[in-house]
């Protein structure tokens, strides 16, 4: 964990609650005398059976009635060597590779959004007496009607089979831009056995459990087809298998997963979502096109002449922006399920402008410039385009601290919090000790309802970033 995460989760009051619980330790394999006499309890990695629940257990959490599969279907009862854990090359499950990737869809009947970013930290956990494992960190930021709703940090690990196993989750869930509860955090070792996401090579019919600690956090999985085709963000994407999970409470979710994608779809229950871009599978040659760098531009400019009140501007950057959306769509290049999302926040910010109002007009200018920036993912490097999230939130704070709306203000700085995580390898060290000062001084701001204070915070690290 960054220095900057322990600052903010000390500053927000949840440091002792947030059942981060994962062991760290160091890695060796000199044998067990050796490893126990220097205080490391790591052996050379070796299969593992993985404890399961009794029957007892499973009633006293209340899914005795569950209809699980049987013994013979289960396919995690043991856990093989992890001779390489961060090399993942399951390719239904491909997380070293993917750098960044985008899903949306509807949740509750409201917009969701979610950003997946792989970290560039690891993380070691003993996961079983004397078998420790190095996990991936992966981080999911999840919006819900534009706002911060959820993040998690997952961890995994690839097995010698191929198989790709969940070693825990870091989860904060937000309410009004501040922490609500952690529910749904455990670690492997900690709180219970390590748990598979995804076999080495899955078949019709193999069970398994996503995650196994009863009266805490319980999924069970089963592979219902194979093989299948999904349409993928350019086109036809073969290969692909659709599970069907059970949940503590009796209900189920069908999910797809996708080669060169992992989770591609997600749908129970009326809520949808799905995976609409992801790097480099999805990335495309020859820099950003003319037409998007027009789109970015003009919303800029909508978002300076709306706040200046010239209206006659700001409609003209508004026919800038239809024109050059008009003209990347005809490339053929945007991914499907980012067409919807574009088409209606441009005609949203159409109609504000058309109906002069200044604060909904810059908000949505923000929500244009935000959509850019996910095209824009196809041809720049990810730290860039998180480097862009990050200003277009400093100027969503500037305009929640005008309105005087704390707990958009809240959501704003615990945003950016997130975001500096994905970006701290993008810059010097000086820079990012000055970023870590200031968004410390914005989260104090924040606490204190001082707007003032924020707002000067946030220009100061628009100026640093510029």
């Amino acid at each position: 964990m960054s220095s900057a995460r322990i600052v903010i989760l000390v500053a927000v009051g949840v440091a002792a609650a947030l059942g981060i619980t994962a062991a760290l330790v160091t890695a060796g394999s000199d044998g067990d005398a050796a490893d126990r006499a220097s205080g490391n309890p790591c052996r050379d990695s070796v299969s593992t059976s993985v404890p399961q629940a009794t029957g007892a257990q499973l009633g006293a959490a209340g899914l005795a009635k569950l209809p699980l599969a049987p013994d013979d279907a289960r396919v995690d009862l043991v856990a093989p060597p992890f001779s390489n854990p961060t090399g993942v090359s399951n390719p239904l499950f491909p997380i070293s590779k993917l750098r960044s990737a985008i899903l949306n869809g509807t949740v509750e009947g409201k917009p969701f959004r979610t950003e997946t970013t792989l970290l560039t930290d690891t993380r070691i956990l003993e996961w079983s007496e004397g078998q420790c494992v190095e996990v991936l960190v992966s981080q999911y930021l999840a919006y819900l009607d534009g706002r911060i709703e959820e993040v998690a940090l997952d961890h995994y690990a690839q097995a010698d089979d191929g198989s790709v196993w969940y070693l825990g989750e870091d989860v904060f869930n937000y309410e009004d831009g501040v922490i609500a509860d952690t529910e749904g955090s455990w670690s492997a070792g900690t709180d219970g056995p390590a748990a598979m996401i995804m076999p080495g090579d899955p078949m019709v019919g193999d069970a398994y459990r996503a995650e196994n600690i009863v009266g805490l956090v319980f999924e069970e999985v089963t592979v219902k087809e194979v093989g299948e085709t999904v349409e993928g963000p350019h086109g036809p994407v073969h290969g692909a298998i659709t599970v069907r999970e059970l949940h503590d409470d009796g209900t189920f979710e069908d999910k797809v997963f996708a080669p060169e994608y992992g989770e591609f779809f997600t749908g129970g229950g009326g809520d949808v979502e799905a995976l609409a871009l992801a790097v480099p599978t999805d990335s495309l040659p020859g820099g950003v096109p003319a037409a998007l760098e027009t789109l970015s531009s003009a919303a800029d400019d909508v978002f300076a002449a709306a706040g200046r009140g010239q209206w006659r501007q700001a409609s003209r950057a508004v026919s800038r922006m239809s024109a050059a959306w008009a003209a990347y769509r005809r490339s053929g290049d945007v991914p499907r399920r980012l067409l919807a999302p574009t088409n209606g926040v441009l005609d949203d910010l159409a109609r504000e402008v058309a109906n002069r109002d200044r604060a909904a007009s810059r908000q949505t200018a923000l929500g244009v410039e935000q959509a850019g920036l996910d095209l824009q993912l196809q041809y720049r490097p990810a730290a860039e385009i998180d480097l862009g999230r990050f200003d277009v939130w400093l100027r969503r704070l500037l305009l929640d601290a005008r309105a005087r709306d704390l707990g958009a203000l809240a959501g704003d700085v615990a945003t950016l919090e997130w975001i500096r995580d994905r970006i701290e390898m993008a810059l010097d060290p000086v820079d990012l000790t000055r970023l870590d000062t200031l968004l410390k001084d914005l989260r104090r701001s924040a606490g204190e309802k001082d707007f003032e204070a924020a707002s000067a915070t946030a220009v100061q690290l628009r100026e640093l970033l510029a």
